[in-house]
């Protein structure tokens, strides 16, 4: 768990509509594995390597709509 989500759910309680939306961590994870594949892929093609550190910064680009979709509930 990151250190913010950490210190998200310390300030504002396990059981907080805060703590609920940054539980699931999907951006975080799909990041560790495109890197984990695009730093092999770059001794063998750069370019697609490349292209996959792109795609996973126009991935943390879009906004994430989990706090606002709970906070509308």
């Amino acid at each position: 768990m990151s250190k913010s989500r950490l210190s998200l759910i310390a300030r504002h309680g396990e059981g907080s509509v805060l703590a609920t939306a940054v539980k699931s961590d999907f951006k975080g994870k799909i990041s560790v594995v495109v890197y984990a594949v695009a730093i092999p892929l770059a001794f063998v093609n750069t370019w697609l390597a490349g292209g996959l550190y792109v795609l996973v910064a126009i991935m943390w680009l879009i906004p994430d709509r989990r706090i606002e979709n709970l906070l509308a509930q």
